[in-house]
Parts: C-alpha cells; structure tokens; sequence
C-alpha cells in the first residue's frame, strides 16, 4: 500500500513540477538570477532554464528550431522579426528599457564623455558586435552622433555579446562601451559612477527598447512572460539600472 502511494505521489509531482527553457540577453543576465528567484516565490515548480547569448544569435537558433519557450531580447527589432515569420505565440512586449556606459578599470577622465574615447591614451576599446548585439548597434549610433567614429574605429575590440564585451573591459582593453545594467551587479560592486564609469549621453542613441515574447505557448511560460512584465519584476530591472516606463 505504501509503495502504490508513493508512486501516486511521484506522478502528481511529476505533473504539478513543470520547467521552461528561455533564451535571454546576455545584457539581462545580472539580473535573471534575481528575477528567477522572485518568479519562484509564487511558481515554486517550475523550473527555469536559461540560455544566455547574444539576441542576434539567440534569434538564428530560435528560427532554426531551437526549442526555447520564451525569448527576452536586447530590442524589440528581434521579436518583431520572429512574429512576423509567425514563429511566436504572442506579440513582442516591451519589459524594460536598456542604457550605455563607458567603463574602464583605468584612471581616466569621465567628465569629457564620449569624447574621451579619442584620448591617446586608450588604445583599445571593447564594444558589442553591432550585427549581433543591439548594445553594439546602439554604441554605433551613438558614435555616428558624436561625430567620433572615423577617429576611433581603429582602436576597436568586438565581443560577441554585451557581456563579453564587459570582460575585455575589465581583462584586455583600455575601456569599453557596455550596459550600463551590467555595472549594478554584485561582482561589479567595487566600480563607482564617475570614477571607473559614467553614462553615455542617452541623446546621442534611441533607447534600448527591450521586448519579451512567448514561442511556445504554455501555462508556465505565460506565468513567466506575466511575471516579467509585473510590477515586481520592474522593481528589480530598476535595481540593475534599467528604465521601465
């Protein structure tokens, strides 16, 4: 009798323990620890399974079939690229709203902006891969306005991703032009605003319009995708530097 109501208790947990796998940003990534455990305050099975990675290549892997449930992208132009090929089960949802930041580990002079980066003294600069990477293309823009890319196009070093381009900031170039959500996280604690980092003038780029949207359909990736667009999930993104109006 034991053992029958063991099994039975096996199959109902089998049943009510549900899981999702995600494809994210690599920009969100200091943040989905945060958002997965707050997720999990009221969905305490499910499980989420996160794929990090560039959105560009996140979206090749999602048109390819890659079997993700739910995308969060660095911009809505990904998203809206996949609901137009009818390959999402929802509209692309904007969650939160992304920014830029010059960081370095270097004694440098923040107070000139973007104009720094045309200093003698930096040689190198990491930045995003703007075919894959919207921070990427945003920095691009960002250049263009400045009227400063010509002068420094030479200096630069691509990561395939934001994140990665936030590690050649910190390991292998002289500074970088990253997210400025990747500066909240714990590991970035030590980095102040003005003396190792500061914000890239937000009228030199459009804003980085971050979009969610369902692929698969189901009861816990629709819980997930609520969760992300909820009040408290904003709490949080606000914590890592995002805007969320």
């Amino acid at each position: 009798m034991k053992h029958i109501l063991l099994l039975i208790l096996i199959s109902i947990t089998s049943l009510t323990a549900g899981g999702i796998k995600i494809a994210v940003a690599a920009n969100v990534s200091y943040a989905i620890d945060d958002l997965i455990k707050e997720f999990n305050k009221t969905n305490p099975n499910t499980k989420v399974n996160v794929t990090l990675g560039s959105s560009g290549k996140l979206t090749a892997q999602i048109s390819n079939g890659a079997p993700y449930e739910l995308f969060m992208s660095a911009n809505m132009r990904y998203p809206n690229k996949l609901y137009e090929k009818k390959l999402t089960s929802s509209k692309p949802a904007v969650y939160a709203q992304g920014s830029l930041a010059l960081f370095s580990t270097k004694n440098l002079d923040f107070s000139k902006g973007i104009e720094l980066l045309k200093d003698d003294k930096i040689s190198r600069i990491a930045v995003a891969n703007p075919k894959t990477a919207p921070y990427g293309k945003a920095a691009f823009e960002a250049f263009k306005n400045a009227d400063i890319l010509k002068v420094i196009k030479k200096k630069f070093v691509y990561g395939e991703s934001i994140s990665q381009t936030l590690s050649y900031a910190v390991t292998a170039t002289d500074i970088g032009v990253v997210a400025k959500s990747s500066l909240f996280s714990p590991k970035m604690a030590m980095y102040k605003k003005n003396v190792n980092w500061v914000e890239v003038d937000s009228k030199l780029y459009r804003h980085i319009d971050q979009g969610i949207v369902i692929l698969k359909n189901s009861s816990e990736a629709k819980a997930f995708y609520d969760f992300i667009l909820s009040k408290s999930a904003k709490k949080i993104f606000k914590n890592y530097g995002y805007t969320t109006e």
